[in-house]
């Protein structure tokens, strides 16, 4: 099984920069759960980039155009943004949807919501 993470945001720096901007001056209206959940402002959050350094868990991250270049624009219109997808035998399935991640306050509960999840797989 892989974990397919994927961003409700482009990759690139200058969208970096401005999706850091959005966050800063209209985090309410900042589209990427998965982002806030996981960044900060600027970079990574310390107990999430932990997290992956250690898991045994399989994990692929991508931003949209990055999925879209990946597995194609049917597989890009299949889902709602962001989400976490499982990987198994080449079919994506729906692990975390965006209701989820829009759910979630913080890493730990990301953390503790994948360990639940994989655990009972």
């Amino acid at each position: 099984m892989k974990l397919i993470f994927v961003y409700n945001a482009n990759s690139g720096k200058l969208n970096g920069y401005l999706d850091s901007l959005h966050k800063v001056i209209s985090p309410k209206t900042y589209p990427c759960s998965l982002c806030d959940i996981t960044y900060g402002v600027l970079k990574i959050k310390p107990e999430w980039q932990s997290f992956k350094d250690n898991t045994d868990l399989d994990l692929e991250f991508h931003h949209l155009d990055e999925f879209k270049n990946k597995f194609g624009a049917d597989a890009r219109a299949r889902f709602t943004y962001p989400i976490i997808l499982n990987e198994e035998n080449n079919v994506l399935r729906e692990f975390i949807s965006k209701a989820e991640l829009d759910n979630l306050k913080n890493e730990k509960e990301l953390i503790t919501l994948i360990n639940l999840k994989t655990t009972g797989l």
